[in-house]
Formats: structure tokens, sequence, C-alpha cells
């Protein structure tokens, strides 16, 4: 999932790592929605049947460095949106 971006331009990094695909579907959503480029890399692997996924988490979304910090304060929202 991602947006339209041009990895070549921006240094991508690991922002943070996603909980499920359901997290993963709404952070794309609300990114999109603001313009913050974004990656969004699931570590499921056909032919480990998702092992990866219970070691490492769903997956990561990388985005350009300048945009850590609102990327992570997205994810905090969202999060605890989930646990009210």
């Amino acid at each position: 999932m991602s947006n339209d971006i041009n990895r070549k331009n921006d240094m991508f990094i690991t922002v943070a790592v996603i909980e499920n695909a359901i997290e993963a579907q709404l952070l794309a959503s609300i990114l999109t929605e603001r313009n913050i480029p974004h990656y969004i890399r699931s570590h499921h692997d056909t032919a480990y049947d998702g092992l990866f996924q219970t070691q490492k988490g769903w997956g990561d979304i990388e985005a350009p460095i300048r945009y850590q910090t609102e990327i992570e304060k997205i994810i905090d929202h969202v999060r605890n949106a989930d646990n009210a």
C-alpha cells in the first residue's frame, strides 16, 4: 500500500511496526488523506505461512524521515482510540 510517491527523492525510514491489517488500512487512509508519502510493507510470506508476522509484527510503515513525528502521533492517536 502506498500513495503516489517517488522513493528515490526521499530517504525512507521504518517509522513503526504495524500490528494488523486493519491498522495498516486505517493508517494508509489517514496518511493518503493528509498527502503524507508512505509505504506499508507486510511481513507475510506465504512460503512460511505468516511465521514472520508472529515474530516481527504484521508489517512496517515506511516514510520520509521528515514525517516521522507526525506519523508517530497519528499512530498513537489510532491506537489510543482503539483502547478507549
